[in-house]
Formats: structure tokens, sequence, C-alpha cells
């Protein structure tokens, strides 16, 4: 079992890149020599955690511009029950967007709001598209981006934007950070302050999805595939743990699913 806990621990931090360590401006300048980005960028795809953070780069001045992208995907319906379970006094509409639950929910936990929501996109390639999109329709300056995801998808939405638009300074900072353990002798994730963490199985499917999308090969995402990312170069360590966890955890994988394809 250490040796399961250690591949997956290796594919979580690989895949939850944080390119600096603490959301405040002094961290900021250390690691990447800049005291504010252009904008920072949260997606709708990340756990409620990610709206702590959010709220913290805002009260930091960490950018000069929030925006909260995402539309109606795949993890939207989990998203609107673990925030009806969080914040109970929370109304929430059937039909919201994960762009406009998260920014309800920093305005009714923080008092903050977005400067800007957008509410069409349903996957990693358009959350890109359109956040790219609504940055020219309002004419923002753009030459850094903070990008906050979900940790299992945090590397691929760097190279998404790599692909789409290379003379953007991407950041990482991904919306948590949390570690498999062994406990009473079943995997689990370390106790931690991480609101509407996955469970562990449903982590493991996220993490487990994520490295044939960033590989590139015809069934993949990059450059050789489907053409959605530039080259990545996945760390030897990191495919090795991969390659070690597929017989136990390779049925988990999740196929991208085509109603939220798009744009």
């Amino acid at each position: 079992m250490t040796d399961t806990i250690s591949a997956l621990n290796t594919l979580a931090s690989y895949l939850g890149p944080r390119d600096f360590d603490q959301i405040n401006q002094g961290n900021l300048y250390t690691h990447q020599g800049i005291r504010q980005a252009d904008i920072f960028a949260f997606f709708g795809g990340s756990i409620l955690e990610g709206i702590n953070v959010l709220a913290q780069a805002m009260n930091n001045q960490i950018a000069k511009h929030y925006i909260i992208i995402g539309g109606a995907g795949h993890t939207t319906p989990a998203l609107v029950k673990e925030a009806r379970k969080a914040f109970p006094n929370l109304t929430v509409p059937n039909n919201t967007t994960e762009a406009q639950l998260f920014n309800q929910i920093l305005q009714d936990q923080y008092g903050l709001s977005a400067d800007f929501l957008e509410t069409k996109s349903t996957n990693c390639g358009n959350n890109i598209s359109y956040l790219l999109d609504l940055i020219a329709a309002e004419n923002l300056e753009c030459q850094s981006i903070i990008l906050c995801q979900d940790a299992s998808m945090q590397r691929r939405m760097g190279a998404t934007l790599a692909k789409q638009a290379p003379h953007i300074k991407a950041i990482h900072y991904a919306a948590y950070e949390v570690e498999f353990i062994s406990q009473d002798e079943t995997i689990s994730l370390q106790p931690q302050n991480s609101l509407g963490m996955w469970s562990a199985q449903d982590y493991i499917r996220l993490l487990m999805g994520e490295i044939p999308r960033l590989q590139d090969k015809l069934d993949g995402y990059g450059p050789r595939g489907k053409n959605y990312l530039v080259h990545v170069d996945i760390p030897d360590q990191v495919q090795e743990a991969f390659d070690s966890l597929l017989p136990t955890y390779g049925h988990l994988i999740r196929e991208a699913n085509p109603e939220f394809a798009g744009k």
C-alpha cells in the first residue's frame, strides 16, 4: 500500500502545481518577479475550497482583475450538491452556472464579487477560449494570468492556455493541496481544510483521467492527438507512477463526455 500511496501523491503533486508558496504579493514577486498579475482566473471545475483561495487573492490584491469561468459541465451537479450542503442558507437555482454559483458564494461569505463572469464554457478547452474572448471583448491588458483550477486539472489548464495564447505568461496556483495516506488499512486523504473535497475514490478517478489526456499520443490531447494542448513532457517518475497504478485503477479512467464538447 505504501507504494500505491506514493504513486498517487506523485500524480497529485504533478497535476496540481503551485508556482508560488502563498497567495500574496510578496510571494508572487519572489517566485515570479511581479507583484500583481493582470488577471486572476478562477475556474468553476474547482471544489468549493477554491472560493476561499479566490477571496484571499482578492483581499491581497494579487491581480488587477478577477474572473470566474464556468458554465455547466460534468462536475456541475456535484458542485451544486456540495454547495447546498456546505451553505444551507444559499439559494441555488437549478439552472445555475458554475461561475454564477461561485460568485454568489463569494458575495455571501466574503462580501466580494468578481469583476467578470464567463458562463458559457463547458470544458478545459473552451474555458480558455471563452476566457480569452472575454478578455478581448473587455479590452483588458493581459500579459500574465494566475490560473486557479481544481488541482486535478491545473496542469492541463496551463497547457491549454499555452496552446491558445502562448504570448501570455501562465502562473499556476491550484485551488488546494492534499495528500493520500493510509488509514485503517484503506487509502484516504489527509484530513485538511479543503471545503467540498472529493472522496478519495473520486479524486483518484480524476487524477487517473488526466495522464492519458496530457500524453502526446494519438488518443491524447497533445499535438499528435486532438491538438488541444501544447506538447507536455511528462516526467519519467510521473509516468512510472501512473503505469504502476493502472492494474488497480485503470478502470476508473474517465472518458471525455461528448455532451460537454464545444468551442
